[in-house]
């Protein structure tokens, strides 16, 4: 049996894909350096998301007496790199974070602390309204690609923005 929603929608109709808002904050609360003369409603306009992936390693134990196989057990997990297509964010605000890992703008090692990376929450929308969310927690970028520069092409000025991070959540947003 259908569950409606505000709108008229059934909510166990999937989420559609193109549907999503990314945004950036400071890990344990308050104003993120990078972005902290932006309006927060700005935050998110990109055309694509990839890399929301996490693997674990499995660890075989071969135990004496078994021989129908080894006992399979959980190991590291590891996450792919997170990529951020087609910003429709003002590139400096981006650049300033990408610059203060890398000392892009005269820092001789860049600013590695803590305080610089963030929580990147990309929710998925169901109309306007956030219905469940991806966090990827102490995200720090990687890669920045800056749109090619043509005076005829109406592309946007952040091509690609590549992000690490320390852990992936899936989380409801209501």
């Amino acid at each position: 049996m259908p569950v409606p929603v505000p709108g008229g929608q059934d909510a166990l109709t999937p989420l559609p894909g193109f549907a999503f808002h990314v945004h950036f904050a400071a890990d344990g609360g308050g104003a993120f350096p990078p972005f902290a003369d932006l309006d927060t409603a700005l935050t998110g306009g990109f055309s694509d998301v990839s890399g929301l992936e996490a693997s674990m390693e499995a660890k075989a134990v071969k135990v004496g007496g078994r021989n129908h196989g080894a006992i399979q057990l959980p190991g590291p997990v590891s996450f792919a790199t997170v990529v951020l297509k087609r910003g429709l964010v003002e590139s400096r605000h981006l650049w300033r974070w990408w610059a203060l890992f890398t000392g892009a703008d005269g820092a001789p090692n860049g600013d590695w602390r803590a305080v610089n990376r963030c929580t990147v929450t990309i929710a998925m929308l169901r109309g306007r309204t956030p219905v469940l969310g991806w966090k990827l927690m102490r995200a720090m970028p990687v890669k920045f690609r800056a749109g090619d520069l043509s005076a005829r092409a109406t592309d946007v000025a952040i091509e690609e923005l590549h992000l690490v991070h320390e852990g992936l959540r899936m989380e409801p947003m209501a």
